[in-house]
């Protein structure tokens, strides 16, 4: 029996469960016909077990104009009906707030019934927009998607003016973002223009435009009504803003966060916190370790609580610090406040910061790890999940979880190129073979690290991800303004004139780590560091990743892209010969050269022929790891997150071709 006639069978002996999931496979199949389709999904919604899979069949049964007489009948009485009641409410609310709004210069409001779109709603957050005289359904809208999609400040010399914003979560964005005209001294409101004024507000059906007009921070314009942009308030309100003095940004402005991450070691990192220095929309700083970050934090929240204390037996606390003190006494006092104000009080990097701007600025944050370790579980149906110690952490701090806009990016450079970098920094620069060097440790494996690491697969219901972009490091230096300007545009940032350098605190062209190219020169592109890596373990790297090098533009240099057996990786592994001999040397300098637990169980110094011994077998545990994660992704790149959904691929920035100066790196 197919699935059509299992669930057949199942809803006549009266089990609607059953019933239910194989109606529900036979509609993923595909292979029914639309009247099979239409009666699947009736029954679905009938039984009340998957109104999803019946709500997305009757949409597509309509749009394809099949039954559509009897599919908008179902999907009104059930879907629209139901719920038109608050639409209505909350389009009265609205509309009665907007008419006594000074800055809204129509009251011509249709009534309700005659709005030229009906929302459908489709679960908690999202619809289906329906225009009755078209007779047709547009795509799902979530108004409050967390993605700000376009670059409302690419232009800061003229107030904001922004066209047909339909999004709730950008009016909320542009209303907390932009700065009131009190507070630089200079008309700021924000224009929206919209063409249609019917369309607006139908519009006004589903968002919650009056908890965005208390403050009378923006000014509506429809169609010809553009040509009163940007309005002279002395002349026309007799308000002249240019007598209030420029306000200071304080912690609690600050809205938005830019995460810059870390995907790995010696991915470039410093080369983007350098181009991104003394921006003046942004407070950032390099690099920051985030255990210290939050130790910080701990240490100022500590402060607060005596703080509280004091005050409940009559003291009057007091801060050494001003900002501190005058974060106490304002109530900026939450994990998020400490976080900024923690920033703020790097007065070295804080000198580009333009307290007059027009927007709040973005606090810009690179958390950084001293080792990123990636993992990996096998299930069933070839499906793996990616495991990682570090961005958990991230995901469940409180400080990200506070910050309701997060712009994410990520800096990629060359698999091969960053793991063998990697390792050239922990030998050179951690002196790891040196017997009594200072660091103690040993070398890793850089290239099964590399291999395992995909933290630019995102997580599609991760909320730190929903607004991600990858960039290039190779774009960066070879192609700057193009990469960059894009990259503004992205984040939505002007492009600025210290994007044009690369600096710390403001000073240009500084080595900012010891070895560090200077500025925007291309050399660390072509290194290849062959004194860090052997061509087996560069090809290794690139099978594990094949599907990443194609996604992101990398050509293959050293894995022909032809079939891989178990012998040919074995093979591979065989020439782990660079990777090997650094671990090997390391542990014998900074750990078996010391007193440690021989085979006897006894505590001395081992002497050749055990350390040998020792060495044979951490080199046999990482041959074994090696084999294992190849051979197991010779099959399908097939990867999911703990609750079974697919990850994909973080999208590539992609630069203007217009701007190129030099032919994208392959």
């Amino acid at each position: 029996m197919d699935a059509l006639q299992i669930a057949r069978r199942m809803a006549e002996l009266n089990r609607p469960k059953e019933a239910a999931q194989a109606y529900t496979l036979a509609l993923h199949q595909g292979s029914l016909a639309p009247r099979e389709e239409l009666e699947a999904a009736a029954y679905l919604l009938q039984s009340g077990e998957n109104y999803q899979a019946a709500y997305t069949t009757f949409y597509s049964l309509y749009n394809r104009n099949l039954f559509r007489d009897d599919c908008l009948s179902i999907m009104t009485g059930a879907f629209y009906d139901p719920n038109v009641k608050p639409q209505k409410n909350r389009y009265e609310k609205n509309c009665a707030a907007l008419r006594k709004y000074p800055y809204l210069f129509r009251r011509d409001f249709p009534a309700f019934e005659d709005l030229p779109i009906r929302f459908y709603p489709y679960g908690d957050r999202g619809y289906l927009p329906f225009s009755p005289a078209e007779e047709r359904f547009d795509p799902y809208v979530d108004f409050n998607h967390p993605v700000i999609s376009r670059n409302f400040f690419q232009n800061l010399d003229n107030p904001i003016l922004a066209k047909d914003v339909y999004s709730q979560y950008e009016l909320e964005y542009l209303y907390d973002n932009v700065r009131p005209s009190e507070d630089i001294g200079r008309e700021n409101h924000i224009y929206l223009h919209y063409e249609s004024w019917e369309t607006f507000c139908a519009h006004l059906q589903v968002l919650n435009i009056r908890q965005l007009l208390d403050k009378k921070k923006i000014i509506f314009l429809f169609g010809e009504e553009l040509s009163r942009y940007p309005i002279d308030f002395q002349a026309e309100y007799g308000v002249d803003y240019s007598q209030y003095p420029v306000k200071p940004i304080g912690v609690q402005d600050v809205h938005r966060l830019i995460w810059h991450t870390q995907l790995s070691s010696d991915n470039g990192g410093d080369f983007f916190n350098e181009v991104f220095d003394n921006h003046p929309n942004l407070i950032c700083l390099p690099s920051v370790m985030m255990d210290n970050l939050e130790e910080s934090i701990r240490e100022v929240r500590g402060s607060y609580e005596k703080a509280d204390k004091a005050r409940t037996s009559g003291q009057t606390p007091s801060f050494d610090v001003p900002l501190v003190h005058q974060c106490y006494w304002s109530g900026a006092c939450s994990d998020k406040d400490i976080f900024i104000m923690l920033f703020m009080l790097q007065g070295g990097y804080m000198g580009g910061l333009d307290h007059a701007a027009r927007i709040a600025p973005a606090l810009f944050f690179q958390p950084h790890f001293a080792h990123i370790d990636f993992d990996m579980t096998h299930g069933e149906r070839d499906r793996t999940v990616l495991l990682c110690k570090e961005y958990d952490k991230i995901r469940s701090s409180p400080v990200f979880k506070a910050f309701k806009y997060i712009k994410t990016f990520s800096p990629l450079r060359r698999f091969t190129t960053s793991a063998a970098a990697t390792l050239r920094w922990q030998i050179e620069k951690r002196n790891l073979l040196n017997t009594g060097s200072e660091e103690r440790g040993v070398a890793t494996d850089l290239a099964l690290d590399r291999s395992l690491n995909r933290s630019f697969m995102i997580d599609p219901e991760d909320r730190l991800y929903q607004d991600s972009i990858l960039v290039r490091f190779e774009d960066g230096k070879t192609n700057p303004e193009a990469t960059f300007r894009a990259l503004a545009a992205f984040l939505d940032l002007p492009y600025t004139e210290s994007m044009t350098y690369c600096s710390s605190q403001g000073v240009h062209d500084v080595e900012t780590a010891e070895g560090n190219v200077v500025g925007f020169d291309t050399a660390t592109v072509y290194r290849t560091y062959d004194d860090y890596a052997t061509d087996d373990e560069r090809a290794f790297i690139e099978f594990c990743l094949r599907d990443a090098y194609q996604f992101y533009g990398y050509d293959f240099h050293y894995y022909d892209g032809g079939p891989v057996d178990e012998a040919r990786i074995e093979k591979w592994v065989e020439g782990f010969t660079k990777i090997n001999e650094y671990i090997a040397l390391s542990w014998k300098n900074n750990v078996l050269s010391d007193t440690t637990v021989s085979p006897d169980g006894n505590k001395r110094k081992l002497n050749e022929e055990e350390q040998e011994e020792v060495l044979a077998k951490i080199k046999e545990k990482h041959d074994k790891i090696r084999l294992k994660l190849a051979k197991r992704l010779m099959g399908s790149l097939y990867f999911v997150n703990k609750n079974g959904q697919p990850l994909r691929m973080m999208p590539l920035l992609k630069p203007d071709p217009a701007l190129l100066k030099e032919p994208l790196y392959h």
